[in-house]
């Protein structure tokens, strides 16, 4: 994951919402968690679908973090060029987001904006929602996997929950094979531990 990112972490059953009226057009601002690109059209397309009469649904998303490379898609959806999907992808840059996906849905109230007040309105409803937004942190965590004979896994879980750890999965067969993941910035003290507190005889393996 990005180190010095965060999250929207609104579902998109439940997105963040606010709106606003500029000279009688009506621009509303959503914005939710995603994981991919598929995710964020689908969310798109449902707030399309909620607003039939709507003249415009822009959006931008930037998604990935979780596969290490992040990605950027936008839409002005009829707008003139640069004037709806850039000014959210910008909010969402500025706020330092990823995994997540922003709308902002206008309804037309007769009156030219022009360019300049295009771009204001539809930075103005996507910083709106985003404000609106539940924020989480994104930790960037290292992920292991190691095999702890019985007697064991009861120091080892103190050891985990002591840096802030997570398990993810655990397999009981003669031994335990546990996979987990540590928060990076601690990784290396936690391994000196293991190591000091096993006797380097529970292996550890980074994924």
């Amino acid at each position: 994951m990005i180190d010095g990112f965060s999250t929207i972490a609104n579902a998109a059953t439940a997105p963040a919402h606010d709106s606003f009226i500029e000279k009688k057009s009506e621009f509303i601002g959503d914005a939710c968690h995603i994981n991919t690109l598929d995710e964020a059209l689908v969310f798109v397309q449902s707030v399309r679908d909620q607003n039939p009469k709507a003249r415009h649904v822009a959006f931008a998303a930037i998604f990935g973090a979780a596969l290490g490379a992040t990605k950027e898609r936008m839409s002005d959806d009829g707008e003139p060029s640069g004037t709806a999907g850039k000014p959210i992808l910008d909010v969402i840059r500025m706020g330092k987001l990823t995994d997540c996906v922003v709308t902002v849905t206008r309804y037309f109230g007769g009156i030219l904006l022009g360019s300049g007040g295009l771009i204001r309105a539809y930075s103005t409803a996507a910083s709106m929602a985003v404000k609106a937004a539940d924020i989480e942190r994104i930790v960037p965590m290292q992920h292991y996997c190691i095999i702890l004979e019985y007697p064991w896994l009861g120091r080892f879980e103190q050891l985990l929950e002591q840096v802030g750890g997570k398990e993810e999965s655990k397999e009981f067969t003669d031994r335990i094979t546990m996979h987990f993941a540590v928060p990076a910035a601690n990784a290396e003290d936690f391994e000196a531990r293991v190591r000091e507190a096993f006797n380097a005889r529970a292996r550890l393996e980074r994924f």
